[in-house]
């Protein structure tokens, strides 16, 4: 049956992938195919202090940078936001750690690395770090996590909320279970997300649809394609561009159809 659409305006988004740390330069490397001088080989979130920063694995670190980036573009305070943070697998090369240590030598286990397995590890220092007391949700569903984030959050707009950070992020994968799950690289996105669409500058509407969402060829998901985060790039690439259409995987033979409105 059909399903209603959801609607939010764009206030904010924020951005990184390996080359590209942050949403300018993707819009760059969209438009014209540059890269910046000087990239950093990992994100530095400045919300951590130091310790914690030395501490929080890379697929937290890329969460909270594209987290706060989106939230300083949107000029909101991240402490007022409910969030949304999708990721297909959470921390792989953790989790393989885990897995190969509790097999292997039990005792030997990382309190840190455990402390740092769970899916919602990120929502967790995020919420830690900006002192943020609003609900927050840690979504996973395989390669339909961004499109499914994507829902879970315009549904808590049309619940009353007035902005929702969505934040979506991917790391790399090792051992026997980048076999199963491949991802390499770190990739993620974030967005604000207003009810109040008309005091943005980009709008969307978004439409659950039973058809298969067509392959994704624009740069960045190209650039990007071997990340587990990759499906997302489909909506990064029409709001670099100012297309007006994109399609997200969203399930077995499902799609979220998102329309974007410029300006």
């Amino acid at each position: 049956g059909g399903m209603t659409s959801l609607s939010a305006g764009i206030a904010g988004i924020g951005f990184w992938a390996n080359g590209l740390p942050s949403w300018q330069d993707a819009v760059a490397f969209a438009r014209d195919g540059t890269l910046p001088d000087n990239a950093p080989a990992k994100p530095s979130p400045q919300l951590l202090a130091p310790n914690e920063r030395r501490r929080a694995p890379e697929s937290v670190a890329v969460a909270l940078e594209v987290a706060l980036a989106a939230c300083t573009a949107s000029g909101r305070d991240p402490a007022e936001l409910p969030s949304v943070f999708a990721s297909t697998h959470g921390d792989l090369a953790i989790t393989d750690y885990v897995a190969a240590t509790l097999a292997s030598e039990p005792r030997a286990l990382s309190p840190t690395r455990f402390h740092n397995s769970v899916h919602n590890a990120a929502a967790g220092y995020w919420t830690i770090g900006t002192g943020c007391t609003a609900p927050t949700t840690a979504i996973s569903a395989f390669d339909a996590s961004f499109a499914q984030g994507l829902l879970e959050a315009l549904s808590l707009l049309a619940a009353g909320h007035e902005a929702v950070l969505l934040a979506a992020c991917d790391a790399p994968a090792t051992g026997a279970l980048a076999r199963v799950s491949p991802s390499e690289g770190l990739l993620g996105g974030a967005l604000v997300l207003v009810a109040d669409a008309e005091s943005t500058p980009i709008r969307l509407r978004a439409t659950p649809v039973a058809v298969p969402a067509p392959a994704a060829d624009g740069a960045l998901a190209r650039r990007c394609a071997g990340n587990a985060m990759a499906p997302m790039l489909a909506l990064f690439d029409a709001l670099a561009l100012g297309g007006d259409i994109a399609w997200l995987h969203a399930g077995p033979g499902r799609a979220l159809r998102v329309e974007c409105a410029h300006g």
